[in-house]
């Protein structure tokens, strides 16, 4: 059983970690404010965009009546249809975004776990917070740069060159498909581990017209989900050079949205994780103090025993 010195340095230590916990917990909730406004006054002018791009990357009218399989025939005329695959075929890069530092719960365990789920062999993972680029590492999957400061401040400037970077060696026929694996921001209480699609690998994208990451990839890619371009946009000075503006903005906006997503999703799990312990903390100092006060009744009763006793053998 321990002394009654024992359970008073016990709740000195646990008083300690309880200021220590109550303090990041408010830090935690100051930050999750400012990163939930950043990320929700950054979002309609991304959707936005968004619908602009969409709007303007219509596939001409009639086209899939004409050739209702203008996947296939695309990809013959690339070289790169299912019946004849491509003989070198690129890696897939995989954006995977945690955070630097840990007491947030479960926040690295689980999107660790997407990314270990979502990964193949011989896929290049580009991690984005130092828990994400220690554990890739130890799974032989090292980042081929460091992208500790992109979570720790998130910044439209680095995470554009990274975006710039990335579009670039896809259109070198360098890599090919690029994943995006973040926690989604759901509520205080709930983060969702998301895996988007951030440029596709779409037939002919070296030296094509078809940028990557675009929606038109998409509908050229599956023709059943093409829809014409609204016909009250008028488009200048065309609808090729528009939508060759517009996809590298989408595509940097999305990384910085994603940043912004997981570092509200961050600030969220460490400040539920820091009100839990903060909860254990004072349970625990409650039964210490409980404990040291009984401790110290019982030697006070031993004590008045040990005196009443010898006043009586005198």
């Amino acid at each position: 059983m321990p002394t009654l010195k024992e359970i008073k340095g016990r709740i000195g230590s646990v008083k300690s970690t309880l200021k220590i916990t109550s303090a990041m917990k408010l830090v935690s909730s100051a930050k999750l404010r400012k990163a939930q406004n950043a990320i929700e006054a950054m979002r309609p002018y991304q959707e936005a965009l968004q619908q602009i791009l969409e709007a303007t990357s219509g596939t001409p009218s009639g086209i899939m009546d004409v050739i209702p399989d203008a996947a296939a025939v695309l990809g013959s005329l690339s070289g790169n249809s299912a019946d004849n695959p491509d003989a070198n075929p690129r890696p897939r890069v995989v954006v995977a975004i945690a955070s630097n530092s840990s007491l947030c719960g479960g926040f690295n365990a689980n999107i660790i776990a997407k990314v270990r789920e979502v990964r193949k062999p011989g896929d290049v993972v580009y991690s984005i917070g130092r828990k994400m680029a220690d554990a890739m590492r130890k799974d032989g999957f090292p980042s081929p740069e460091d992208g500790n400061a992109l979570i720790e401040h998130p910044a439209y400037g680095p995470a554009a060159a990274m975006v710039e970077k990335l579009m670039e060696e896809q259109q070198e026929g360098r890599i090919g498909e690029v994943l995006l694996v973040y926690n989604h921001f759901v509520s205080t209480a709930r983060q969702v581990p998301t895996v988007e699609t951030m440029m596709r690998e779409t037939p002919g994208q070296a030296g094509g017209d078809v940028m990557p990451g675009s929606d038109r990839a998409s509908m050229v890619a599956n023709p059943a989900n093409a829809t014409p371009a609204h016909e009250d946009f008028i488009i200048e000075p065309s609808r090729k050079v528009l939508r060759e503006a517009l996809e590298p903005k989408v595509l940097k906006l999305k990384l910085y949205a994603a940043l912004l997503d997981s570092s509200a999703a961050e600030h969220a799990a460490r400040t539920v994780a820091m009100q839990t312990a903060t909860d254990n903390a004072d349970n625990l100092l409650q039964e210490l103090t409980l404990q040291y006060n009984k401790g110290r009744q019982q030697k006070i009763t031993s004590e008045i025993l040990d005196l009443a006793g010898g006043q009586s053998q005198d």
